[in-house]
């Protein structure tokens, strides 16, 4: 079942503040537009990267996350990049190869995969779709906005999300959750287990947020058993390829360009990156907005994607910190190639 053809079996919350969540507005013609476009076809893709990697690279600002022990100890010079069009095409430079777990990068791809499967107005309306304009693990948004809606860019609301996933028993969600990532990646995935080990002995304010959410009715299954799967979606363990290739698919509507697969709803696709771009980047998603100008999603492992609309995605990994929490030479890398490869969808020339 897609998100487009749900049939939602409860009423929406109260407080739902779009005129268009209430109502089916129709399309002014069968050929609605859509963002298209192609990479530079020569070898303009490579020589960018490469130039961003050689920029970014003595940058040794910033700091390794403390939110998890297993994270402090990574190595902090480590840079990777990759980018991956639609067209299936796959370049990468420096550290490619090293892995890393998918942290909060993963709620997009995990917004896409449960919106397709339990009706994307269904999520919009319990989980909120809003920024907070609060830190991403704030309880204070639960409490301020109305219904205890956040959006699903932020640990709350991300909580929220994957505690709507389809199954019975927790090994059946797992395996929904393990599975769909897999697919979006393009190959078969597997959980970091000395950072879940890591992430389970110290999650302690998720788990106070998702007994929040549950007191407040926004979560209404067991609330320990959906930060289990939070914080194993969190602690997936890929290389920049993957996530390109993860971000590329939702850019391509929900098509793998490298398997051919239809993963998610092409509509769904839509909604995720409107997400993304309102919130990906918690309370500076106005600055990444300004200065990058594409929906974007960054994980406490430091990692960075970057969906271009029709066109592909792009992923860097570096592990030293800003304040808030995002990766320092990704998001330069991601403001470099997005100018430099015309990825920008906010960007004209008068004609």
């Amino acid at each position: 079942m897609t998100s487009s053809d749900h049939v939602e079996d409860q009423a929406p919350n109260e407080g739902v503040a779009s005129l268009m969540a209430d109502a089916e507005v129709p399309l002014l013609s069968d050929r609605p537009h859509v963002s298209t476009g192609d990479l530079p076809g020569d070898d303009r893709v490579l020589d960018a990267m490469r130039r961003a990697l050689e920029m970014v690279r003595p940058d040794r600002r910033g700091a390794t996350s403390s939110v998890y022990p297993a994270l402090e100890r990574v190595d902090p010079d480590v840079v990777g990049i990759a980018l991956t069009g639609v067209s299936g095409r796959v370049e990468s430079v420096g550290d490619d190869d090293a892995t890393f777990t998918i942290m909060s990068v993963a709620k997009p791809f995990v917004l896409g995969l449960i919106g397709d499967a339990v009706g994307a107005e269904r999520v919009r309306n319990i989980v909120g779709v809003n920024a907070t304009g609060l830190a991403f693990n704030s309880a204070e948004a639960i409490e301020r906005m109305p219904g205890g809606r956040t959006n699903p860019m932020v640990n709350a609301g991300a909580i929220a999300t994957t505690a709507l996933t389809p199954g019975d028993g927790l090994d059946e969600r797992w395996a929904f959750l393990l599975g769909g990532l897999s697919r979006l990646a393009g190959r078969e995935l597997a959980v970091d287990h000395e950072v879940l080990t890591s992430a389970l002995a110290t999650n302690h304010r998720n788990r106070a947020l998702a007994n929040l959410l549950y007191s407040q009715g926004v979560i209404t299954s067991d609330p320990a058993e959906a930060v289990e799967l939070y914080t194993r979606q969190s602690c997936v363990a890929l290389d920049v390829c993957d996530a390109s290739t993860m971000g590329a698919t939702i850019a391509n509507g929900g098509r793998n360009p490298c398997t051919g697969e239809q993963v998610v709803d092409t509509v769904m696709c839509h909604d995720v990156m409107a997400v993304m771009a309102t919130a990906g980047l918690y309370e500076t998603s106005g600055d990444w907005l300004w200065d990058v100008g594409l929906p974007g999603k960054s994980g406490i492992s430091g990692v960075i994607v970057a969906l271009s609309p029709g066109k592909g995605a792009m992923a860097a990994f570096s592990p030293l910190l800003d304040a808030a929490g995002n990766s320092i030479r990704g998001q330069i890398v991601a403001k470099l190639l997005s100018q430099e490869l015309g990825l920008d969808v906010f960007a004209a020339r008068p004609e």
